[in-house]
């Protein structure tokens, strides 16, 4: 996707600030209240792929066996749903465990999304990027039955309880419209990481529709920061200071690994001369 008006570039971690915080003031209720979810990947040149889409071939034909065979399997796990349990509960557990899906991983957080663009330390030598999706006037491009639960719900994103009731399936979910769209699913509080990560999943009512090139065609509804790599040590360890690890936003014996592993790492290669100070020349 070629650079458009809605790319910004940060040029300081205060400058960065301003563009993850941009058009959060909602004048309605005189608050802060961003109408934005958040994506952050460690390169500028990863598009809205999802996993399901990224097994190439005929995936579309696939998706049915693989949460069918994800179902089946899983039945003998800790986790697995309730019997009654919808297919969106099923397909948000089959995403928090890695299965390819349609759903992709998003955070209300900015700074979530912005460890995820600098936890890579391979990553460093390429710019990284922070998608911004208005995920409140993106409702407004959904079927009528799904903004009218929406509305009498009085909320902007769907849940499982609230999205089972109106379509009950992958496939009645793209009869709805003949239109592409996109919704957002809050999973349910499968553990610690989805609750600590702030996080939700997008959903695109075909899994043939990539998500980037429907942005493509509503450019009004998202924009994009690019974080150049000579400018991601300064993010990674304000961020670290912040509190904002592996340690918290993946709980457990694994995640504390990453975060010692990545935290006692030397840094490689020298600061760019866009971004010396005098702390750099000591």
């Amino acid at each position: 996707m070629p650079y458009s008006a809605a790319d910004h570039v940060a040029t300081s971690w205060a400058h960065l600030q301003e563009l993850l915080f941009q058009d959060t003031w909602d004048g309605r209720i005189g608050r802060f209240r961003s109408p934005f979810v958040y994506r952050g990947q460690r390169s500028k040149n990863y598009l809205l792929t999802t996993s399901l889409q990224r097994l190439g071939g005929n995936y579309f034909e696939l998706e049915h066996h693989l949460l069918r065979n994800f179902r089946k399997y899983a039945r003998d796990t800790a986790a697995v749903p309730a019997a009654t349990a919808s297919v969106w509960d099923w397909l948000a557990l089959a995403q928090h465990h890695g299965l390819p899906t349609r759903l992709l991983d998003w955070t209300y957080s900015p700074y979530v999304a912005l460890h995820f663009a600098t936890d890579d330390l391979q990553a460093y030598h390429q710019d990284g990027i922070i998608w911004a999706l208005n995920y409140v006037k993106a409702a407004e491009h959904l079927p009528d039955s799904l903004r009218d639960a929406l509305r009498h719900e009085g909320s902007n994103v769907f849940t499982s309880e609230l999205l089972a009731p109106v379509t009950d399936s992958l496939r009645n979910l793209e009869s709805l419209q003949a239109e592409p769209f996109v919704l957002f699913l809050e999973p349910p509080s499968l553990d610690a990481r989805i609750v600590h990560q702030y996080a939700l999943f997008s959903l695109m009512s075909a899994s043939q529709s990539v998500l980037h090139e429907w942005l493509a065609g509503h450019p009004e509804l998202y924009f994009r920061i690019i974080i150049p790599a000579a400018l991601k040590w300064e993010v990674r360890d304000k961020l670290d200071q912040a509190n904002i690890t592996e340690r918290v936003l993946l709980p457990g014996l694994g995640g504390l690994s990453r975060w010692l592993h990545r935290h006692y790492s030397p840094r490689t290669g020298g600061p760019s001369s866009a971004f010396v100070n005098e702390d750099d020349m000591r």
